[in-house]
């Protein structure tokens, strides 16, 4: 992969960006629409209403993210889109499988929780993911 420190600034800049702005629409819906919160036996409506915007979030983000990323990679090409996608997605895989699984909070989740329960929504994200830098790369008409 080129530019491999790049690629992984770029990456993690969106999964942090996505994670925030999931968080404050989260936020938004429980103080301002007045929707339900976590509690002991689920996230809450406030969460669950989001669920439906998590790909659109990702596939803006990661799209911006990767057509920086893509920007200042010498001789580009869309091999190297789908490498990076393909790298980009797996990270989250293992990330997201750790940091709202594994790793016992208050937002986690359990594997069923996490993986079947949030279909079509964690598959979507994960192509959006993966698509980021292929979508920056045809945006950059390479």
């Amino acid at each position: 992969m080129k530019s491999f420190g790049s690629s992984m600034l770029w990456f993690w800049i969106g999964y942090i960006v996505v994670t925030l702005i999931g968080i404050l629409h989260t936020v938004f819906n429980i103080y301002c629409l007045k929707m339900s919160p976590m509690d002991e036996n689920s996230m809450g409506e406030g969460y669950e209403k989001t669920k439906p915007w998590h790909p659109l979030y990702n596939i803006i983000i990661f799209s911006i993210c990767g057509l920086i990323y893509m920007s200042g990679v010498e001789g580009r090409t869309f091999s190297d889109a789908l490498i990076a996608g393909a790298v980009w997605a797996g990270i989250c895989i293992v990330f997201d499988l750790f940091g709202w699984v594994i790793i016992k909070h208050p937002w986690s989740l359990s594997f069923k929780g996490f993986y079947i329960d949030y279909q079509p929504w964690i598959s979507l994200v994960y192509a959006a993911i993966f698509l980021g830098p292929i979508i920056g790369f045809l945006l950059l008409g390479a």
